[in-house]
């Protein structure tokens, strides 16, 4: 239960975090979204892992750091903690957000977009927070923090920058009850960052760390 608790709790302020600067339209969003999950990685990292994200989950299992018959706990969890911030942010600032590609970016691009930085974003969680040669270091929260900063700075302009199944799912399934949205987008944020995290996974044991 504590680990599904953090996992839960540190995916409601990440997704509360994309919320609020959304709909604020704040220059500076993928900073404070880049800080909160660099801080919410060292309040949960020690209890389950600090995932946050379905593709990391995924990614870690197949790495052999996350029993098989965790991994749809986790996602629960996860995926619970983004619909609870969606529902907040619209009890709160009263409004709905979701992600969506450019107007002019085909969807193959955004999947693209989507598939490449969750695969950077998985493939150094699995360095920095799995590997025995990176075991009780102190910058996994930094490397992983600005890593999402980065990609939401470059890939964000093209795909939404969601890098992230959760952040996809809860926000847009919000903004389909709630707001005016629809669900055409989800797609997107399902099989890219999943086949990023897959695809992440591979790498790293052909890395040939332990």
């Amino acid at each position: 239960m504590p680990k599904y608790l953090t996992e839960f709790i540190g995916t409601f302020f990440l997704v509360l975090t994309i919320g609020l600067t959304t709909l604020a339209e704040t220059p500076l969003a993928p900073l404070a979204i880049g800080s909160v999950l660099m801080v919410l990685v060292y309040m949960g990292g020690h209890v389950s892992g600090a995932h946050y994200n379905p593709a990391a989950s995924l990614a870690i299992m197949l790495r052999g750091k996350l029993r098989g018959k965790e991994l749809v706990p986790y996602l629960v969890a996860q995926l619970a903690g983004a619909l609870a911030a969606g529902i907040l942010v619209f009890a709160t600032v009263e409004g709905t957000f979701a992600p969506a590609p450019d107007p002019g970016v085909s969807s193959y691009a955004a999947v693209l977009i989507e598939v490449f930085y969750t695969f950077i974003l998985c493939l150094v969680i699995l360095n920095v927070a799995t590997a025995k040669t990176t075991e009780g270091n102190s910058y996994y929260g930094l490397a992983i923090g600005f890593t999402i900063a980065a990609a939401m700075i470059a890939g964000g302009p093209v795909s939404g920058g969601v890098f992230n199944p959760a952040v996809g799912t809860g926000p847009i399934l919000i903004h389909a009850l709630l707001g005016d949205g629809s669900f055409g987008d989800l797609w997107l944020y399902l099989v890219g960052p999943l086949l990023g995290g897959a695809l992440a996974a591979g790498v790293f044991k052909l890395q040939g760390v332990e």
